[in-house]
């Protein structure tokens, strides 16, 4: 990710109402929600709900698939690790292996048993 290419994804998610829409959209995980859906949970009204999701689509962190009448949205995951890989990039002075358990802890993976020690 280029840095013109992060200022638009924190751009897009520097709003109240974005970063919730987004939230609940990464929870959902793969099964998305439809806009309705987000709508009510959120208690948003429908024509702000459409703006915010135009904006975090328009920055790639959201899709949609259209389903009859709705639109069901989902967290596009490989941007949201894309924004994450570029702040994190020069993380430890060049020591990635301090940077490990944050790395292991945003991206879901599991972590090594307490009683096994780490390679070297």
């Amino acid at each position: 990710m280029e840095k013109m290419d992060a200022i638009a994804t924190l751009s897009a998610l520097a709003h109240d109402a974005r970063i919730d829409v987004f939230r609940l959209l990464v929870n959902a995980g793969p099964d998305g929600v439809t806009a309705g859906q987000i709508a009510d949970r959120l208690n948003i009204r429908p024509n702000t709900l459409s703006n915010n999701l135009n904006i975090l689509s328009g920055a790639g962190l959201v899709r949609s698939l259209r389903e009859g009448r709705s639109v069901r949205y989902f967290a596009n995951f490989d941007a949201m690790r894309g924004l994450l890989s570029f702040l994190m990039q020069d993380c430890c002075g060049g020591q990635p292996d301090l940077c490990q358990p944050i790395l292991d802890r945003i991206t879901c993976a599991p972590t090594a048993p307490a009683d096994m020690e780490p390679d070297q």
